[in-house]
């Protein structure tokens, strides 16, 4: 290409990256100027756009209205699940968003203020991140699928004025009712929030709290429309919880003007989709990729976002999909590749593609964990159109490494997500710090400052910000992930640091499903490690020394720290597998392998730690997993 090639570009967003940024902001709507394109002054707190004030919610919708995209598709609901299809144009969205926002400004909340947002798949969900935004309230929107316990733990720390809820969702065939799980984490937190707007579904109608609760329909009913305040740049936009080692959550904090600029930049140069392109993220709201690439990213380009209610497969079958971008005239499609192995176990021939007109669909993206290659290409086999790994996390909000469409696509490398993104100086470095040459393993680390739309520190925790990402290495940020970069300069992610799992695309901690395996009274230890899954990429498996005289059937106590894991953590857990031993492996200083153990249900060839107690206990390890049907040996 040009002289904006991929090489052109990237070097420019190192070397200038005050430049580079500043030209992309121009690309939104400002209320007032920034100051500084980049501010240090407060190292390691790095704020861009200091000084500028705008308003997301702005930029996203009203502003498409007033340059003539009113009558255009804001956002297309599909529901296979309720059988339902919703349109609304920018201007119907912006307009169901200002009353949101007149409804949350009438029940009390306020700029500052902190919203829980725990919502099923519906467009109400994205109406309320956007009203919190119009108004200059933080979000922090919950996984629906989360237990009380682990919604209590956010309450307390969010200390929200008010909850944002519906009365149920849909999994697949099953209605779960949140109202009793909101109830509950209410219950259990310290915090109570003042305020609960409820959005009663037909499929299960929720029992409201009074002076508490209010209906959401109702309250939308009589409230003015919301004006957009406006905003520092440097403002929190939103609050969204991810899994710590430690098993407290950690809640990563994202600003209003970096997030904006970067997510809109995004869009043409990452994905290559312009205004007016039906755009569909397959993912849920309550995860970074819902946050980034079905509410903000889209709507700031002017595109046509999807949100779906409903699965790759069983809704009703493998074929999902494909009779979504078909009737929706999606051109780009970002899932997980979880998505994938699943159309393929149910469909391995493609049967299903030829009942649909896929003739408008030109990219898939593919991103939430390591993709293997017989995904991709079987992907790109049936398809015939470019299949892209990217990767990320919830700290950046949008790509680390990516194949750069809009910029320059770059030959596949089945199993690499190409090379790193503008912005990202990726470095990969040994434990002392020292940078490693292509192809040798290392820490994966991205030299500071981070660009803009990445997290600007935790939720009132700026100590456990510097102790999570900059400690380790001073002047990097830790992604937590190892690998290397090839001679021609690819990013290849291997493992996690840390002992957070990666299970269809959703990080989470070994360490917080211990400590509920350790509270069962009959549990001595336990280790729980992340085995390699051909369908969800890893799922955990618990192992579990008993305490002494325990005497009760071992499989009636394996069903019981089961459903201690799914009332604690939740489904999302994919907690299935456990087994019981005698002891666990252990270094003589008391350090449980689980490094080991898991190349053990991986099957790979390992060695056992010179500083182990007994070699003989990994047998009893091999013999167990072997029993839950994993593999002897490599």
């Amino acid at each position: 290409m040009s002289q904006r090639g991929y090489a052109a570009v990237y070097r420019r967003s190192i070397e200038d990256p005050n430049g580079f940024w500043g030209e992309a902001a121009e690309d939104l709507y400002w209320e007032r100027r920034w100051d500084k394109v980049f501010d240090d002054a407060n190292k390691p707190f790095y704020r861009w756009f200091s000084g500028g004030v705008l308003n997301t919610c702005f930029n996203a919708l009203d502003l498409h209205v007033e340059q003539g995209r009113a009558e255009q598709l804001a956002l297309i609901f599909d529901s296979p699940v309720t059988q339902t299809v919703r349109r609304f144009t920018y201007q119907q969205l912006r307009d169901e968003v200002a009353r949101l926002g007149g409804a949350l400004t009438a029940q009390g909340v306020e700029k500052g203020d902190r919203v829980i947002i725990y919502m099923p798949m519906v467009p109400e969900a994205v109406m309320a991140m956007l009203a919190c935004a119009r108004i200059g309230a933080i979000h922090s929107v919950v996984f629906g699928g989360f237990a009380a316990n682990e919604l209590a733990t956010r309450i307390d720390d969010a200390k929200p004025r008010a909850v944002l809820s519906a009365s149920c969702g849909i999994e697949g065939t099953r209605i779960i009712e949140y109202k009793p799980l909101l109830d509950a984490a209410i219950d259990m937190a310290s915090h109570k929030p003042e305020k609960c707007l409820i959005l009663q579904r037909p499929q299960a109608e929720a029992m409201l709290v009074a002076r508490r609760d209010v209906d959401w329909l109702e309250a939308v009913a009589a409230a003015p429309p919301a004006e957009c305040v406006p905003l520092a740049a440097t403002d929190p936009l939103y609050i969204l919880y991810t899994s710590g080692t430690t098993g407290q959550p950690k809640g990563v904090v994202r600003d209003h003007g970096g997030h904006a600029v970067a997510l809109k930049w995004t869009m043409k140069n990452i994905y290559n989709v312009d205004a007016g392109d039906v755009y569909w993220a397959a993912s849920d709201v309550g995860w970074v990729v819902g946050h980034s690439y079905i509410v903000y990213a889209p709507l700031l380009k002017g595109c046509t976002t999807m949100v779906y209610e409903g699965k790759p497969v069983g809704t009703p079958d493998a074929g999902a999909f494909w009779r979504v971008i078909a009737q929706h005239g999606v051109q780009t499609l970002f899932t997980a590749p979880t998505a994938f192995r699943a159309i393929k176990r149910e469909d391995p021939t493609g049967s299903y593609l030829a009942k649909y007109d896929l003739s408008r669909f030109k990219t898939l993206f593919l991103a939430g964990e390591r993709c293997d290659s017989d995904t991709l290409n079987w992907a790109q086999q049936r398809l015939k159109v470019p299949v892209i790994d990217h990767w990320w996390q919830t700290e950046t909000a949008w790509a680390i490494a990516a194949n750069c469409l809009g910029i320059e696509y770059l030959p596949v490398k089945p199993g690499s997500p190409t090379k790193p993104a503008p912005g990202y100086d990726v470095r990969i470095l040994d434990g002392m710090g020292n940078m490693q040459p292509a192809g040798e393993m290392g820490d994966i680390t991205v030299k500071l400052p981070l660009p803009p739309g990445t997290l600007v520190t935790l939720w009132n925790n700026d100590e456990r910000f510097k102790s999570s990402y900059l400690d380790a290495y001073p002047g990097y940020y830790l992604t937590g992930d190892a690998g290397y970069l090839d001679e021609d300069g690819y990013v290849w992610i291997m493992s996690r640091i840390d002992d957070v799992i990666n299970v269809a695309g959703h990080r989470l901690s070994t360490g917080a499903m211990e400590e509920v395996l350790a509270s069962h009274p009959d549990v001595a230890e336990c280790a729980v490690v992340g085995a390699a899954d051909a369908m969800k990429g890893q799922i955990p498996v618990g192992f579990v020394v008993l305490k002494a005289g325990v005497e009760r059937p071992r499989a009636e106590i394996i069903n019981e720290l089961i459903q201690f894991v799914r009332e604690k953590i939740g489904p999302v857990a994919a907690f299935k597998q456990a087994t019981i031993v005698n002891r666990l492996p252990k270094t003589r200083s008391g350090k449980i392998l689980r490094g080991t153990m898991q190349k053990i249900a991986d099957g790979v060839a390992y060695k056992a730690p010179a500083t182990i107690d007994d070699p003989a206990i990994l047998d009893e390890i091999t013999e167990s997993l072997h029993e839950l049907g994993y593999p002897k040996g490599a």
